[in-house]
């Protein structure tokens, strides 16, 4: 591959995923997958397939329907997972199989529990099971920033030697500086012989705000592939974030010698998609996607843009994604019209029964709200697939509550249980307060609530409330999302899907738990 060209390897399917609450199913994979490949992402990393069998059917089906991007799959050093791995992306039009062992000496001595030579014997065997499966093979030694450079040499020697074609140096615990971490990748390509013949890859995360700089510092001194995700998701304090790569790279051309193959005009439709499905709202000031990234409150700030928009922007709004997200349909739009726009934003149904119930969800928000936007859309085909989740077992069929200045609020709730109508009325603080107690006097889950927000999906006073809320229970972390046009009624559904993910057999137990 050309040294101008800058690999994006997006892990949010898989490291992502790892973020408390976030576990995807296999239908939400498939609808991030298809963006990711709108996007032009080289690399899409769609989970650890020996995990669960969920995650195996997730990768095997995300490399089955993927035709421009390389599949990768994650694997530890064992040949009970590698041969899962290739089993699972196997379908691929490019498949890739990523395995890691620990090479810091902490991890070797507390975590493997493996002497340094046994370590490097077991890397080479991985890559070899590997190749049995493709000819694209990564390797990374896991915790690689606190790892010996003299080791780190020895094992990434054999494990080129044994046919690795990419190299992934991962900043593990985010406890890396740019100009260590970028020395680190320039020594490491300087003292490896055929370090020429493998591209070399970086997986930073940012545990003290550097993920992002870690990665680029990496760049400028030979790396050619970024691991990063879609708004920076992921476990702990995130990764680096796959928007702000790209974007760093393409607007300082001057420094960087390389670009990606991205279509940035993705970028904000991918964050917003993300973001819907995990339930982890962009904060407004988020570089590149954040709301207020191309606004301007200041009177100085206003005039120069006035005047010229390069006084204080560095890049388009437009180049990103934000005028994108164009009006497409209304009350009076018909089924086709509805079927075709789900279709140009990749959202596939899998039976007319299911656009017909997506397309009765479709004019009822209609009544509601006048003018409904590509995201609108997003959050209600999340909502219809919410509610045919396995085992679904709660149902809210209807919600009063009741807020007055001077008197305290309550709500009344019929939630259907197995199938059996149920109802409970309940005080509370505040209306929201009040639905979720009167909830929780039908369902009685002993959960606890970790987190509550409200992000509003479009502009408008009637835009819907899109609602995350975050069970605990029994070291299982789910959320929950709900949208509406009421905040109230999102909040109630937002509440008992977070319920219904507690029992599902579709959500797996978060990694880190």
């Amino acid at each position: 591959m050309a040294n101008d060209r800058l690999i994006i390897f997006d892990t949010t399917m898989r490291d992502g995923e790892q973020s408390p609450g976030a576990s995807m199913t296999k239908e939400e994979k498939l609808r991030i997958a298809r963006q990711l490949e709108r996007l032009r992402v080289d690399v899409i990393e769609a989970g650890f397939p020996a995990a669960s069998e969920g995650d195996f059917d997730a990768v095997r089906a995300v490399a089955s329907i993927v035709k421009e991007s390389t599949v990768c799959g994650l694997a530890r050093a064992n040949e009970k997972d590698i041969r899962r791995c290739g089993e699972a992306v196997k379908p691929a039009a490019s498949p890739r199989v990523h395995t890691f062992i620990a090479t810091s000496p902490i991890h070797m001595e507390k975590k493997l529990r493996m002497e340094p030579s046994q370590v490097i014997e077991q890397a080479v065997r991985a890559v070899k099971w590997a190749r049995e499966y493709t000819d694209n093979v990564e390797f990374s030694p896991e915790d690689a920033g606190r790892s010996d450079i003299d080791f780190l040499c020895r094992i990434l020697d054999r494990v080129i030697k044994a046919g690795a074609t990419t190299i992934n140096i991962p900043d593990t615990v985010g406890y890396t500086f740019p100009e260590h971490f970028g020395r680190l990748i320039r020594n490491l390509r300087e003292r490896i012989p055929n370090s020429d013949k493998v591209v070399w890859s970086v997986h930073c995360h940012n545990d003290l705000g550097l993920a992002v700089a870690n990665s680029l510092a990496a760049v400028l001194n030979g790396a050619r592939q970024v691991e990063c995700t879609v708004n920076g998701l992921g476990e702990r304090a995130g990764n680096a974030a796959l928007e702000e790569i790209v974007m760093a790279v393409r607007t300082r051309r001057d420094i960087f010698p390389c670009d990606t193959g991205i279509d940035a005009t993705q970028i904000v439709p991918a964050s917003r998609l993300v973001s819907g499905i995990t339930g982890f709202p962009v904060q407004p000031n988020k570089a590149i996607v954040g709301a207020n990234a191309f606004a301007h409150e200041s009177g100085i700030h206003q005039d120069g843009v006035i005047k010229s928009r390069e006084t204080y922007e560095i890049m388009r709004a437009e180049d990103v994604g934000w005028n994108a997200n164009r009006l497409v349909l209304g009350k009076h739009s018909g089924r086709n019209a509805f079927r075709q726009r789900l279709q140009e934003l990749g959202i596939v149904l899998e039976s007319e029964e299911a656009l017909n119930a997506a397309f009765k969800r479709f004019k009822d928000l209609a009544d509601k709200k006048h003018e409904i936007f590509d995201e609108d859309l997003h959050a209600l085909i999340s909502e219809e697939a919410m509610d045919h989740l396995e085992n679904e077992r709660y149902k809210l069929v209807s919600l009063t509550a009741h807020s007055e200045t001077g008197e305290r609020p309550y709500a009344k709730v019929v939630v259907t249980e197995s199938g059996r109508e149920q109802r409970a009325e309940a005080q509370g603080s505040g209306p929201v307060d009040a639905s979720f107690k009167a909830i929780e006097g039908i369902v009685k889950s002993g959960s606890e609530l970790l987190l509550y927000s409200v992000n509003a999906i479009t502009t408008g006073t009637d835009a819907q409330g899109e609602v995350t809320v975050r069970l605990t229970k029994d070291g299982r972390i789910v959320n929950g999302q709900g949208a509406d046009t009421d905040i109230v009624v999102a909040s109630a559904k937002a509440y008992i899907n977070a319920l219904n993910k507690l029992q599902s057999k579709l959500e797996r137990v978060n990694p880190q738990v």
